[in-house]
């Protein structure tokens, strides 16, 4: 399953920032709304895509390490930020990441989980890459849009493409970050202006002192 996802990432790249998608519109000032008045300077960026959030965080940050395992992705993410505080790196974040523990303030997850089925992991290795107090932001699509059967999808010479997806409730959120030592600090519904569910939910967690 993570390699069609995979496949369909790469397919999807060059079209992402640029094809109609609110989703990714309200993600991005979902973030940038929740991460503004937070103090930080070392960010993990998991599943950082074309660098969409990337070039703001490091606006705030003085350094930024983003890991994604898509490569077309990341190629953009590369030529979008030029930047000597950023390092991309193409890894699976279903296994170890390539970076050191205790080394980051905020870790960030947008639009990434409802790709992954085992919460718990990572959680447990967020926890391990921040230091003590450090933050962790997630931001996905609300599990009431899921279940009105919402999920990533893109066109790919005409024929409409749709990437599996694993449905997520917001205490399996909560609960798995709790139990990987997180404190909850903050949760929040996001809404288009049209709609009558919610289309993203967003968590602030700090790790426990």
């Amino acid at each position: 399953m993570v390699d069609n996802i995979k496949y369909n990432y790469n397919a999807w790249a060059y079209q992402y920032d640029t094809n109609v998608n609110p989703t990714r519109d309200l993600d991005k000032i979902a973030t940038i709304e929740s991460l503004s008045k937070i103090d930080f300077s070392n960010v993990l960026e998991l599943g950082c895509g074309t660098g969409k959030n990337t070039k703001w965080f490091i606006t705030k940050a003085d350094k930024l390490v983003g890991l994604d395992f898509s490569k077309n992705m990341l190629n953009l993410a590369m030529e979008k930020v030029q930047s000597d505080k950023v390092t991309f790196i193409n890894a699976n974040l279903n296994v170890e990441w390539p970076v050191n523990d205790n080394s980051f303030d905020l870790g960030t997850i947008n639009l990434t989980l409802e790709h992954i089925e085992k919460l718990d992991h990572i959680f447990h290795l967020l926890y391990k890459k921040l230091i003590f107090g450090g933050k962790c932001f997630v931001c996905e699509l609300h599990p009431k849009k899921q279940r009105s059967g919402s999920k990533a999808q893109f066109q790919e010479n005409g024929v409409q493409k749709e990437l599996y997806i694993y449905q997520h409730s917001e205490q399996d959120y909560i609960q798995n970050a709790e139990k990987a030592g997180f404190n909850l600090l903050s949760k929040k519904d996001w809404w288009d202006n049209d709609e009558d569910i919610p289309r993203l939910i967003s968590f602030l967690f700090e790790k426990r002192k």
